[in-house]
């Protein structure tokens, strides 16, 4: 990697800071996973709803929470 400065006169100091912000940019891009872990099941809120109600969660759940089913 070949590092040029285009404007000014940075110290050894400032050049140092700089390349070690680029660096860790680099680096922080390269650790990201492509696929995001799966959600594990005891997160999941839908397994506490029975397959086929008519509660979605949402601001209005309580509405419909006392309806027959």
């Amino acid at each position: 990697m070949t590092i040029k400065v285009i404007r000014g006169n940075p110290t050894p100091e400032e050049l140092a800071a700089a390349l070690a912000v680029v660096r860790a940019r680099g680096a922080a891009a390269a650790a990201v996973p492509e696929t995001p872990e799966p959600l594990n099941q005891w997160a999941d809120k839908r397994r506490t709803m029975p397959p086929g109600s008519l509660a979605q969660p949402g601001p209005t759940t309580w509405r419909i929470s006392c309806w027959p089913r």
